[in-house]
């Protein structure tokens, strides 16, 4: 122990030094923004291909369950493919733009048990991916992203103080926000839903479509718990989101065409 007090004396002053430096260094990536998002597209760069040889070996003993879930997730979207096919008019535009696109990526790194959790995807600018672009996974909405580099991405997931996102029941339309409250990874609070609303324990909760960001009628969970004191102006609201986080091994990024648009014309709405 002597020993220890002895190099700790000797080198205070480059110890000190380091601490100030690290100090210092965290005071400016959060004060800044460009330094902010230096420091997450170069960290997210480097931690992003450890975790992926990880990832890697964990992905080959759990290749079943991947399996069965792109399974489930196929037989999904054709028999949604059919749906839509016997309900477009005949006289519906087939050569009419999508508005949205998908790319698809794999998580390479995924928290939930934090305050703010982030998730980490393969895919990055070179794959079209750039920050603000919404993300799902195959059984609802998952977050936002934050930051690229060249072949990774870190998500803001929907397990996160910052998140919040347009939502509204799809039995009724009306709409409020949702947001985590931090306390379970399978429930998010349903806020600004106005008391003279209908809603019911069981009601599916959706995107409202009231940004550019995520498609509308996107699942995000089932109403569980609804309450309302005699004197509060909004509902109580706790959803069960229909994605779980803790399995989460592929998701899709989506990118607006109508975003950059919308964008442009609320800036010159805003302006002074």
């Amino acid at each position: 122990m002597r020993k220890l007090f002895n190099f700790l004396f000797k080198n205070r002053a480059i110890l000190l030094f380091a601490v100030l430096e690290l100090i210092c260094g965290i005071m400016v990536v959060n004060s800044r923004q460009y330094q902010q998002a230096q420091y997450f597209n170069s960290s997210a760069e480097v931690a992003a291909k450890i975790l992926t040889a990880s990832q890697n070996t964990e992905n080959y003993f759990r290749l079943r369950d991947a399996n069965l879930q792109l399974a489930k997730e196929n037989a999904r979207l054709r028999t949604l493919i059919e749906k839509l096919g016997k309900n477009i008019p005949a006289n519906t535009d087939s050569t009419a733009p999508n508005p949205f696109e998908f790319i698809s990526a794999k998580v390479v790194n995924n928290t939930t048990a934090l305050f703010r959790n982030f998730i980490t995807i393969d895919k990055g600018s070179r794959d079209g991916v750039k920050p603000g672009m919404a993300v799902t996974g195959p059984n609802g909405i998952v977050g936002k992203v934050k930051a690229v580099s060249d072949s990774y991405a870190v998500v803001i997931s929907l397990l996160n103080f910052d998140e919040h996102v347009s939502a509204a029941i799809s039995r009724t339309g009306n709409f409020g926000t949702i947001r985590w409250d931090g306390v379970s990874p399978d429930r998010i609070k349903l806020l600004y839903l106005p008391r003279h609303s209908s809603i019911w324990s069981g009601d599916t909760v959706v995107t409202s479509g009231f940004n550019a960001i995520f498609p509308p009628d996107l699942p995000v969970g089932i109403v569980r718990e609804v309450q309302l004191k005699d004197n509060d102006l909004f509902y109580d609201v706790s959803v069960e989101l229909s994605q779980d986080f803790s399995r989460l091994q592929f998701v899709d990024v989506i990118f607006s065409r109508d975003a950059s648009q919308i964008d442009s014309l609320r800036k010159i709405v805003e302006k002074p």
